[in-house]
């Protein structure tokens, strides 16, 4: 690096004055008045003016996004500013209407008679994001009239999404009392959680106990809420003759049930290795049975810490080992303070990588302390606004994404950097906790999130005849838990449908399988760019490049040569953890 870095961002670029931004006022007003014109073209329904509505709404996302990020961002570094909070309400209600609006134009999109749609297409502008309108047109073809939808998505304000907010509401008032070093004090969620993944086992199991007795202290209120999403999407999607729970969020994520079926088959044709790694690590423990909260338990006497400068230099020397382009990139982002990572309080928890399209920039989320886990939390990231990078000379339609392929560039970024520090670990104490660190993230999304999608599939079958007890809950998710984790635990999670978030977000059904599909699918695509070497960068530019542009089948098949429908991708994908935690099991004898 050419400079000291400083580890806050720089949103002033965007919209000066933070919450207090009167350029971001402005900008709210302005995209007001740009919707109403674009309703008002859309409803007129004339087809000849498709090209400038199709212009006119990627033009208005681009800002739409860059206008919430910036508040996303002001929450996210202050949980206590309260302007920020209000303008995110009204944000909120800003994208409800923009739903109302892309609902009556997918119902324009359908009303075109198919040979004057073959002649549209072929307009340059058109032709550019013809899969994105397509999709649209076909989705329109299977919801309710559009006055129906429109008034879906009106009410779904109040209502719908009111459940998850009412979730996050019942979170953050919740304090949980702990006493360590003869002080005891209401922790938030966040700071409790924390507290699980302590080297201490005293820690952990006393923070369980707590854990599960607050969340069953407000298990009804939870129950309640997951009773009501999940009502409100059976009898919508009953409305609209959709008879499958799974519809939607695979048509969302662009992929077949036969690649979500081949998928999960190989993750549980695997599953015995990864009970080895359990058992062992409980062994290293010195417990019978690894309990829920020791999975991620760290191990090891790693005392190892970086500076931010020095993790910086880290990653973009070992982005440049596979492409020079992506640590240019990622020095790029480092010195132009693209990255919120000072380590302050007021800050929330986690890390995340926003996109503020209108400018083609990123910014980046995170609390860096100097743990190996931070760097990799900061690739990462990086790999997500990497991903963003190579998309901004695209058309906005063009750089729509799905979540299952979103973490593509994140995972395979933070690859790159995890086998990089285990080359160069110095004791067999670090390597073992990094060995140990690339186990645990297979087996979050190989059992983990394995039991969050068995769970919910088989929730939405017993809430088809009617709301479900907390008890019921319970027992349903215990039973996901052992299934999953190949009854390898000594002690399970009973309320985790109630203390995971996940469950009750609205923007996105079922919003566990994309999360294993995305690190097997970045995993398959390490797994080539370890065979073909540096050749394989430009190949790697090009398949993000098209991750918005077509199905995730038609994506492998085109870049990769092989078909996500059959188990040898996903094997030699899932082979690649396999070997880590084979080295695990050697390294531990």
């Amino acid at each position: 690096m050419s400079q000291k870095l400083n580890p806050t961002w720089d949103l002033d670029v965007f919209f000066p004055g933070g919450s207090s931004s009167d350029t971001h006022r402005k900008e709210i007003e302005a995209l007001k008045g740009l919707l109403e014109e674009l309703n008002e073209a859309i409803v007129r329904g004339d087809s000849g003016e498709l090209p400038a509505i199709v212009n006119g709404i990627q033009q208005f996302e681009q800002r739409l996004i860059s206008a919430y990020a910036f508040i996303g961002c002001l929450t996210a570094q202050d949980v206590t500013d309260e302007k920020a909070k209000l303008l995110n309400g009204q944000m909120l209600q800003l994208i409800a209407t923009t739903q109302s609006a892309l609902t009556r134009f997918n119902a324009l999109l359908s009303s075109i008679a198919d040979d004057e749609w073959q002649r549209l297409l072929q307009n340059d502008e058109l032709q550019a994001v013809s899969f994105y309108l397509e999709e649209r047109r076909q989705q329109a073809k299977e919801m309710l009239p559009p006055e129906q939808e429109v008034l879906v998505n009106d009410l779904s304000v109040d209502g719908y999404h009111a459940w998850e907010e009412l979730y996050d509401t019942v979170v953050g008032r919740m304090k949980i009392p702990f006493t360590e070093k003869g002080e005891t004090a209401d922790l938030s969620v966040g700071q409790a959680h924390n507290k699980l993944y302590s080297e201490d086992r005293a820690v952990r199991e006393e923070m369980m106990g707590k854990w599960e007795q607050a969340w069953q202290g407000e298990a009804d209120l939870c129950a309640t809420a997951l009773n009501h999403l999940a009502g409100y999407r059976i009898n919508l999607y009953r409305q609209r003759g959709w008879d499958d729970i799974l519809k939607e969020p695979l048509a969302e994520n662009r992929m077949q049930r036969e690649t979500l079926e081949a998928m999960w088959d190989a993750v549980s044709r695997n599953k015995d290795i990864f009970k080895r790694y359990l058992q062992r690590k409980a062994k290293v423990l010195g417990v019978d049975a690894l309990a829920w909260h020791d999975v991620d338990a760290p191990l090891g006497n790693v005392t190892k810490t970086m500076t931010y400068d020095e993790a910086a230099q880290f990653i973009v020397e070992h982005f440049r080992s596979f492409s020079p382009d992506m640590a240019d990139f990622a020095q790029h982002a480092f010195e132009n303070r693209w990255i919120e990572a000072e380590d302050r309080p007021g800050k929330r928890p986690g890390g995340f990588c926003t996109s503020f399209a209108a400018h083609n920039e990123s910014r980046i989320f995170m609390t860096f302390e100097g743990s190996l886990d931070n760097v990799a939390t900061l690739a990462h990231e990086l790999g997500h606004a990497y991903h963003s990078h190579v998309m901004n000379d695209l058309p906005m339609f063009a750089r729509d994404y799905a979540m299952n392929v979103a973490e593509t560039a994140s995972t395979f970024a933070e690859m790159i950097v995890a086998d990089a520090s285990l080359t160069q670990a110095e004791t067999k104490d670090e390597r073992l906790a990094l060995l140990d660190d690339k186990a645990k993230r297979a087996i979050a999304f190989f059992m983990n999130i394995h039991a969050r999608f068995l769970f919910e599939t088989r929730f939405y079958d017993v809430r088809k005849q009617g709301p479900v007890s907390v008890e019921a809950l319970n027992e349903l998710m215990v039973e996901a838990q052992k299934e999953a984790f190949a009854d390898s635990l000594g002690s399970y999670h009973p309320h985790f449908w109630a203390s995971k978030l996940h469950f009750y977000i609205t923007g996105q059904p079922f919003y566990n399988f994309p999360y294993t599909f995305g690190f097997l699918f970045s995993s398959g695509v390490y797994a080539r760019a370890q065979a073909e070497g540096k050749g394989f960068a430009q190949k790697y530019v090009h398949l993000l490049r098209d991750t918005g542009s077509m199905t995730v089948e038609n994506l492998a098949q085109r870049h990769l040569g092989v078909d996500l429908t059959k188990p040898d991708f996903w094997q030699q994908a899932v082979d690649l953890s396999v070997r880590d935690a084979e080295q695990f099991l050697q390294l531990t004898e």
